[in-house]
C-alpha cells in the first residue's frame, strides 16, 4: 500500500486522540469507496483493470499519465491495438 498524507481539521485530530482505536486509514479508504460508488465504480473491477494493465507492462505512473477516469483505464486495458510501454519486460 501507498501511505499519502491528508490535511485534517483540529476536530477530526482531537477526536481521533480520544479514540485512539478508529483506524483512520479504514475510514479514509471507506470514504474513498464512497466516492467510487457515487461515480458508478465498482472497486473489484477498477482493482481487477488495474492489475490487468500492470501485468500488460505499464506502471503506476504511466497509467496516471494515460488516463484520467475508469473509462480511460478500460480502454487502456481492453484496446488490443494498443502496445505496452516500450520498457515492457514480458517479452524479454
Amino acid at each position: 500500500m501507498i501511505t499519502r498524507s491528508v490535511t485534517i481539521e483540529e476536530i477530526d485530530d482531537l477526536y481521533l486522540m480520544w479514540n485512539d482505536h478508529i483506524n483512520a486509514s479504514a475510514l479514509y479508504r471507506r470514504a474513498l469507496r464512497e466516492e467510487m460508488d457515487v461515480r458508478g465504480v465498482d472497486p473489484d473491477e477498477f482493482r481487477n483493470l488495474l492489475e490487468r494493465a500492470r501485468e500488460q507492462g505499464y506502471t503506476l505512473e504511466e497509467i496516471a499519465e494515460t488516463t484520467n477516469r475508469f473509462a480511460d483505464l478500460q480502454s487502456l486495458v481492453e484496446d488490443p491495438d494498443r502496445k505496452p510501454p516500450a520498457g515492457d519486460t514480458a517479452n524479454e
